[in-house]
Order: structure tokens, then C-alpha cells, then sequence
């Protein structure tokens, strides 16, 4: 990366940032894209973890109907965290425009 600096000794900046980590709003909320990622990596890691966790214990056990038991309470695990640190709120992330949250308003206007 080069270390070019603009007149007032500043480097430049890309386009589509402001300083902070891309993707991420200034107010310090993750935009829904990132939230979007989240909610994903923790429905898909809890049932990758909590299947092979019961895969181990089918094999202990001789069963075959606790990883199908372990990937379910991985996706509930994963939905249960991403609702608690208010991943999956509806309120309005970006946008603030309420596109998805109900019919149109053009006829009132």
C-alpha cells in the first residue's frame, strides 16, 4: 500500500469510507449487511459445533438421532444469541426508509 499523502499531510482515504471499519455506520451500529453476516455465522456455526457434538455421541452410544437432535439446538442456539446481542431486532438499521416493514405509502401523499 503506498504511504502518498495529500497536500495537508493527510492520507487519502477510499471511497465509501469515513475513517471507521468499512461497514459499519458512523454511530457506531453495524449496518444490516453486517448483522446480515452475524445472524448467519452463528446459526451455522452452532449447527456445525452442536452436529458434530452429537455425531461424537452416535458414535459413543451406538444411536443415530442425536446429531439431527444437536444440529436443531444449534440453530436455536444460534437464533437465541443473535436475538440477544440485537441482531434480529425490526427496528430500522440503514436506510431508515421502513421499505420492508409494512405496504406503500404513496397513496397517502
Amino acid at each position: 500500500m503506498s504511504n502518498r499523502r495529500d497536500g495537508r499531510g493527510n492520507k487519502p482515504r477510499t471511497p465509501g469510507t469515513r475513517g471507521g471499519a468499512p461497514g459499519v455506520s458512523e454511530n457506531g451500529r453495524d449496518g444490516g449487511y453486517n448483522a446480515g453476516i452475524a445472524v448467519f455465522s452463528y446459526i451455522v456455526g452452532g449447527i456445525i459445533v452442536w452436529s458434530l457434538i452429537g455425531w461424537g455421541l452416535d458414535n459413543l452410544w451406538g444411536t443415530r438421532w442425536i446429531v439431527l437432535a444437536g444440529a436443531l439446538l444449534g440453530a436455536a442456539g444460534g437464533f437465541y444469541l443473535s436475538h440477544m446481542h440485537g441482531l434480529t431486532s425490526s427496528g430500522n438499521s440503514a436506510g431508515g426508509d421502513n421499505a420492508a416493514s409494512g405496504p406503500s405509502q404513496d397513496e397517502d401523499q
